[in-house]
C-alpha cells in the first residue's frame, strides 16, 4: 500500500482552516506549515497536530519531507514560493489569484516546466450550486448553451456608521489594493463562464468605484464573446445595499431547448420552478475544499490531468487581466 502523500500548507491565515480540513478528508500526511506570522502557523499547527512548523519557506524546503505544497498565502507569496517548490521538486497547489499580472504568471509556469505538477485552487468550479448547474448542462437538460449571464451583488463595502466597511475589516489589505472586484472576485465569475461556455474574451468593461476611500474598483460591467456570434455579460457591485455583507451570485443560462436560473442557492429550469433544487450554501462551504484537494490527490497519484491545471488558469488569468485593459486600467508586468 502507498505512503499517503506528504502535504506543507503555506499561509496560515483565516482561509487556511478550510484548506487543512479538505486536505485532512484527502487522506494525506500534513507534515509542516508555514507563515511570516510564526504565531498563526503555531496556532494552526496545535489545532491539526502537526510537527513542523515554520516563519521562512526556504528553510522548510530545505529540510525536506514534503511530496507537495499548497501556497494558501497572499497572492505576493504565490510565484517566491511555487519557484522553491519547483525547485526542490514539490508538486504545487496554488491558491487564486496564480500572481498579479499574467506576464508574472507566464513566467512561473515556464520557470516550473514540467519538473513537478502543479494546479490552481480555483474552487468556485466545485461550489455545489455551480456543480449542480454544471450537471444539468451536461445532463442535456437546456441543450446546447447559447448564451449566458452571471452577477454578484453584496453590500460588503457599504460604508458603516462608527466603523469600515465588513470587507475592509476582514480584508484590511483593500485599503491599499488597486484592483479590487474583477482580480479578488470576480476571476471566480470568468473561470465559471469559461468552464461553463467555452473560450470568451472580453469585448468592453466599465469598472466604477462606488465606495469612498479605496483605490480599486468596486463595481464592474462586461461583455464577452466566444465561437460562432456566443455572447455573455458579466457584472458586479459590492456596495449594494440590502444584500449581504458576502457577495451572492445569479447565474442564467440559455439553451437551444430550456434555461437554467441559479438564484444565489436556488437552481431551476424556467418553467419548472416549482422544482427548483436549493443549496445549503454555509454548510455546504466546505465541500468545494474537498473536492479540489480530492482533485489534486487523484491527478497526482493517477497521473490524469487537473481540471485547473496551471495552463487552463492562465487562461482565466488573461480574461481577467483583458477586462482591466478593455476599461482602460494598466495591469503593469
Amino acid at each position: 500500500m502507498a505512503s499517503p502523500l506528504r502535504v506543507a500548507v503555506v499561509g496560515c491565515g483565516m482561509i487556511s482552516v478550510y484548506h487543512l480540513r479538505a486536505w485532512q478528508s484527502a487522506g494525506v500526511e500534513l507534515v509542516a506549515l508555514c507563515d511570516t506570522d510564526r504565531a498563526k502557523a503555531e496556532a494552526r499547527a496545535a489545532e491539526f497536530n502537526v510537527s513542523r512548523v515554520y516563519s521562512d519557506a526556504a528553510a522548510m524546503f530545505s529540510d525536506g519531507g514534503i511530496d507537495a505544497v499548497d501556497i494558501a498565502a497572499s497572492v505576493g507569496a504565490h510565484g517566491p514560493v511555487a519557484r522553491l517548490a519547483a525547485d526542490h521538486g514539490v508538486h504545487i497547489m496554488c491558491q487564486k489569484p496564480l500572481t498579479e499580472t499574467v506576464a508574472e504568471a507566464e513566467r512561473l509556469v515556464d520557470h516550473v516546466g514540467e519538473r513537478v505538477r502543479f494546479m490552481v485552487h480555483e474552487n468556485y468550479r466545485f461550489r455545489p450550486h455551480y456543480m449542480t448547474v454544471r450537471r444539468w448542462i451536461d445532463g442535456g437538460r437546456i441543450g446546447r448553451v447559447r448564451h449566458a449571464a452571471i452577477s454578484c451583488r453584496g453590500s460588503g463595502l457599504c460604508a458603516r456608521e462608527g466603523t469600515v466597511p465588513f470587507l475592509v475589516e476582514r480584508q484590511p489589505y483593500l485599503t491599499g489594493f488597486k484592483r479590487n472586484l474583477v482580480f479578488e472576485t470576480m476571476i471566480h465569475h470568468l473561470d465559471v463562464l469559461r468552464c461553463l461556455c467555452g473560450p470568451l474574451k472580453v469585448v468592453a468593461a466599465r469598472l466604477n468605484r462606488l465606495a469612498e476611500g479605496l483605490p480599486g474598483e468596486d463595481t464592474a460591467s462586461i461583455l464577452l464573446e466566444g465561437e460562432n456570434g456566443f455572447i455573455a455579460t458579466a457584472d458586479g457591485c459590492l456596495v449594494a445595499p440590502g444584500y449581504p455583507q458576502l457577495h451572492g451570485d445569479r447565474l442564467e443560462v440559455i439553451g437551444t431547448t430550456g434555461t437554467i436560473v441559479m438564484e444565489l442557492n436556488r437552481i431551476f429550469v424556467v418553467g419548472e420552478e416549482d422544482s427548483a433544487e436549493v443549496v445549503d450554501l454555509l454548510g455546504r462551504y466546505q465541500e468545494c475544499f474537498d473536492l479540489t484537494m480530492a482533485a489534486f490527490v487523484t491527478g497526482l497519484q493517477q497521473g490524469t490531468p487537473f481540471e485547473t491545471d496551471r495552463l487552463d488558469n492562465l487562461e482565466t488569468l488573461r480574461l481577467m487581466e483583458s477586462v482591466y485593459r478593455a476599461a482602460g486600467v494598466e495591469v503593469g508586468s
